[in-house]
């Protein structure tokens, strides 16, 4: 069976979790396509909030002309503190049709972007990938990048093979007690490990052309957050010893968004301190990545 044959056949099996949506490891089977909605809010028809190059993302996904990002609205995650909140919470944007979507990309090739950049993407899944196909039969070439909050169902994952290059999940939590208490998520750290372990088996190593942007393989992301609600030591003791060759980006830009600023364990700063010795642990565990200054 020749790939493209594997790809819609991947495909078929993909849209089949749309409705009743299997799509996140919430698996809460609204019939998306009839009107109804889950958790996240969506319905089947695809929002988005902006589209355009964007320059904050790890140096290789960036490039010099930027990364073609496309921002999703809705989220499967409730995070108190996501700084996205109008987009994921408060749900701004606008309808679009998947051949506009398909459009979209092609015009990000033709703006010089190093990549299409799809900013979380989850429950829009089987629209993206019909998009990425079509967009691909008219000349789209540049690196697709997965970008997710890491709450994924390693069956949906199964059926982006073939499409995704470059896979950028988050790594949120290694306890899921924090992970409910600041997201709303029961399950999420066996979810996101079996996931960041499928996306390795698709892509692999990381690997950049010759000028050093991204062609593909995966970048595990990872917010470090006050009073160690992320458990981060765990996290990058989980990752040398599973996915050590993976490329790893120690984040520490967060700051009190959205309904953080009502918790007063969320309402502050990182700790200085606690950040280095994170960093020295990425060192340490001879992870290659990158971290961010305070």
């Amino acid at each position: 069976m020749i790939v493209t044959d594997i790809i819609e056949l991947n495909l078929e099996r993909l849209e089949g979790f749309l409705s009743p949506c299997k799509l996140c490891p919430r698996e809460c089977g609204a019939d998306r396509v009839n009107g109804q909605v889950g958790f996240c809010g969506a319905p089947d028809k695809v929002k988005i909030s902006s589209t355009g190059a964007h320059f904050g993302e790890e140096p290789p996904i960036t490039g010099i002309a930027g990364s073609g990002t496309i921002f999703f609205s809705y989220c499967t995650l409730s995070c108190k503190f996501c700084q996205n909140y109008p987009i994921s919470q408060l749900h701004n944007g606008k309808y679009i049709t998947i051949a506009e979507l398909s459009d979209i990309m092609l015009k990000l090739q033709k703006d010089g972007c190093h990549n299409v950049n799809l900013v979380t993407p989850t429950h829009y899944t089987p629209q993206i990938a019909r998009a990425i196909i079509n967009a691909k039969s008219r000349g789209l070439e540049i690196p697709i990048v997965y970008n997710t909050s890491g709450y994924e169902r390693v069956e949906v994952l199964e059926c982006l093979e073939g499409l995704i290059d470059v896979y950028l999940p988050d790594a949120k939590y290694s306890d899921d007690k924090h992970a409910v208490e600041c997201s709303n998520v029961s399950g999420y750290v066996e979810h996101n490990r079996k996931a960041l372990l499928e996306m390795w088996r698709q892509v692999g190593e990381f690997e950049e052309d010759d000028n050093g942007f991204a062609k593909k393989g995966l970048i595990v992301r990872h917010l470090v957050l006050p009073h160690n609600k992320s458990g981060t030591e765990e996290t990058l003791n989980w990752i040398a010893q599973n996915i050590p060759d993976a490329r790893v980006s120690l984040m520490s830009q967060y700051f009190p968004a959205h309904n953080a600023l009502l918790e007063p364990e969320l309402n502050c700063t990182i700790d200085k301190n606690e950040y280095e010795l994170y960093q020295t642990l990425l060192e340490r565990n001879e992870l290659s990545g990158w971290s961010q200054p305070l």
